[in-house]
C-alpha cells in the first residue's frame, strides 16, 4: 500500500470513528434532550486539549452475529485533556453504540486510563451513559466490570473520582459512580437503579417509572446517593468543572490556590447581628459561610440531602477548605442518621486530599426517636466521630451558638485533634438544654416551690433556668479550660480564620501505623 492510500485509510477510520452508532442514533439522541459521547467531552475540557486514546478499538464477541456489527471505539470514547489547564483523564460512554453497554475491549480501555491516571497522579472523570453489561458477551462483561471496581477502589484516596451520570446506569453500572467520589446527575434524562421497573414489578409488584425509582431528585434528596443535579448536560459538565477547581490532582498535592481580590482583613459586621436573641430561633448558617469567604463563594455539596448539615467547599485568603455546618434552618441543626452520614463521607474526602476542614458549630444533639434509634443512630453517628478523629489535616472549629452534649465532642472539637477552636460571645457550651439540665439539676427546688402552687412553681424554674444559663450558658467555662482558644467577636470571623489557616500550612500529624481502621459502616 502506499503511503498517499496509507494516509487515506487512516483518514477514513478516523471519521469512522468519529460518527460512533450512526447520524439516526445521534438524531435520537439530541431528540432526548442529551449530548452525544463526543460533544460532552468537547464541552468539559479545554478547547483543542483532548488526545484520545484507543479510537481504533472494536468488540472481539462473535456469538449472536455481533461479528458483523462493529463500531470503532466500541461505545465509548476515552482520553486525557486539561480542565483549566490542569490533566485529567476520562472516559465517555456512547450511547449511539449498543446503547452504551459494556463489553470486554470497552472495559479494557476504561481500565487503561484509570491506570494511566494513576501512575502520572491525575483526576479521573466518568461520562456514564449506558444501559448496562452487554448481554451477548455475558460474564467476559462482567468481569470488565469487576476490573473497573477494583481500579476505583484502589484510586480512592489516591486520585479524585467523579462521575456525571448523563443517560441511564443499571445493573452493574451503578456500582463504579458508587465506589468514586462525586455524582452528578441530570435532571429528567439521567437514572441509577440496580434493577429497572419492570424487575421490580415482577418481583415486588409495585409500579414505578425509572425516574420515580431511581431519578436525580430521588437520589440528590432521598437516598443521597447523587450529590449535586443540573437541568441539562452543559450544565453538568459545567459543575465538574467548577468542583475541579477546588480539588488537587492527586494526594500529594494541595488543593489549587486562587489569588482573591478579596481582602483577608475583611471585617464583617454583618455577623454581629445574625444570631437570633432567642436560642431557639433559626438563622441560615449559609449566610455566615458566604460572608466569610472569598468573594463570598461557596460550592454546596449534597444541597437537598440531609439539609440540617451543610457541607461544601470553599477559599480563604485563596486556600481551599471543606467547610461543614450545623444548619438551624433545617431540624435546628441536629444531626441525625443521614446528616452523620452526609459529613462523615465529606470529612473523610478532604483529608484524604489534603482539604482544609472548617466546622461551623450550631448543634442541639443527635436527634432523639425510635426510627433514629432502631435506623441506627449510634452505629451511623459514629462515623461522623471517626471521620473528625482520624482526620490529620488541619482542622478548625468556630461555636457560632449551640454546641450540647456528645455533638460537642463529634463536630470538630478540641478533643478531636481540633488545632483552632474558636467560639462567638454567645455561644452555648452545655451537656444540655437549660430548661431540661434545670429541671434534673434543681428537681428539689422546683419541687418545694410546687408545694406552694403551681404559679410559684413555674416562677421557680424560669429563675432556675436563668441562673443556670448565666452560670454555664457562655463559652468562657470551655475557655477557661483550653478547650476554646479563643473566643472573638463575630465580625473578626474572617480575618481570624484566614490567619489561623496561614498558621496551620506546615501541619504535620500521623496515624498509628496500620493496614487501615474499621470505621463503623
Amino acid at each position: 500500500m502506499s503511503h498517499e492510500k496509507a494516509f487515506e485509510e487512516l483518514r477514513l477510520r478516523r471519521e469512522r470513528s468519529r460518527s460512533g452508532g450512526g447520524e439516526a442514533r445521534i438524531e435520537a439522541q439530541h431528540a432526548k434532550g442529551k449530548l452525544t459521547a463526543r460533544e460532552r467531552v468537547d464541552l468539559l475540557v479545554d478547547p483543542g486539549s483532548f488526545t484520545e486514546i484507543d479510537r481504533f478499538v472494536e468488540h472481539r464477541c462473535r456469538e449472536f452475529d455481533m461479528e458483523d456489527k462493529q463500531f470503532l471505539g466500541d461505545g465509548v470514547v476515552t482520553g486525557r485533556a486539561k480542565v483549566d489547564g490542569r490533566l485529567v483523564y476520562l472516559f465517555s460512554q456512547d450511547f449511539t453504540v449498543f446503547g452504551g453497554s459494556l463489553s470486554e475491549s470497552n472495559a479494557a480501555k476504561i481500565c487503561k486510563i484509570m491506570d494511566q491516571a494513576m501512575k502520572v497522579g491525575a483526576p479521573v472523570i466518568g461520562l456514564n451513559d449506558s444501559g448496562g453489561a452487554r448481554i451477548q458477551e455475558g460474564v467476559v462483561s462482567l468481569g470488565g466490570y469487576a476490573d473497573i471496581f477494583l481500579r476505583n477502589t484502589l484510586a480512592s484516596g489516591v486520585v479524585p473520582q467523579i462521575s456525571a451520570i448523563l443517560g441511564p446506569c443499571a445493573g452493574g453500572a451503578v456500582y463504579s459512580p458508587a465506589i468514586t467520589d462525586f455524582i452528578l446527575m441530570v435532571e429528567g434524562t439521567s437514572y441509577l437503579h440496580i434493577t429497572g421497573p419492570d424487575v421490580v414489578k415482577a418481583v415486588t409488584h409495585e409500579d414505578v417509572t425509572s425516574e420515580d425509582l431511581g431519578g436525580a431528585r430521588v437520589h440528590s434528596e432521598i437516598s443521597g446517593v447523587a450529590h449535586l443535579t443540573a437541568p441539562d448536560d452543559g450544565s453538568c459538565l459545567a459543575l465538574v468543572r467548577e468542583l475541579l477547581s477546588y480539588l488537587p490532582s492527586n494526594n500529594m498535592e494541595l488543593p489549587p490556590f486562587v489569588e482573591s481580590e478579596d481582602d483577608p482583613e475583611r471585617l464583617c459586621p454583618d455577623l454581629d447581628g445574625i444570631i437570633p436573641e432567642e436560642s431557639n430561633q433559626p438563622y441560615d448558617m449559609k449566610e455566615v459561610v458566604r460572608k466569610v469567604m472569598d468573594e463570598g463563594r461557596f460550592l454546596e455539596i449534597h444541597p437537598n440531602f440531609a439539609a440540617n448539615l451543610l457541607v461544601g467547599f470553599g477559599r480563604l485568603g485563596g486556600r481551599v477548605v471543606g467547610v461543614v455546618g450545623n444548619q438551624p434552618m433545617s431540624l435546628a441543626g441536629v444531626l441525625d442518621i443521614s446528616a452523620s452520614i452526609k459529613g462523615a463521607r465529606f470529612i473523610r474526602f478532604c483529608d484524604a486530599f489534603n482539604i482544609p476542614i472548617l466546622t461551623f458549630e450550631d448543634v442541639p444533639g443527635f436527634l432523639p426517636g425510635t426510627q433514629q434509634e432502631h435506623g441506627g443512630i449510634i452505629l451511623h453517628g459514629a462515623k461522623l466521630l471517626y471521620a473528625y478523629c482520624e482526620a490529620t489535616v488541619p482542622k478548625i472549629t468556630i461555636i457560632t451558638r449551640k454546641a450540647y452534649g456528645g455533638a460537642y465532642d463529634v463536630m470538630g472539637s478540641k478533643h478531636t485533634r481540633g488545632d483552632v477552636n474558636l467560639a462567638w460571645p454567645m455561644a452555648e457550651i452545655a451537656v444540655m438544654g437549660a430548661e431540661g439540665a434545670a429541671k434534673i439539676i434543681f428537681r428539689k427546688e422546683i419541687a418545694e416551690a410546687g408545694k406552694r402552687g403551681p404559679e410559684e412553681a413555674a416562677a421557680a424554674e424560669c429563675e432556675l433556668i436563668r441562673k443556670y444559663k448565666e452560670r454555664f450558658y457562655n463559652p468562657y467555662t470551655a475557655a477557661a479550660r483550653g478547650y476554646v482558644d479563643d473566643v472573638i467577636e463575630p465580625r473578626y470571623t474572617r480575618k481570624v480564620l484566614i490567619r489561623a489557616l496561614e498558621d496551620l500550612r506546615g501541619k504535620r500529624d500521623r496515624n498509628p501505623p496500620k493496614r487501615h481502621g474499621n470505621i463503623p459502616l
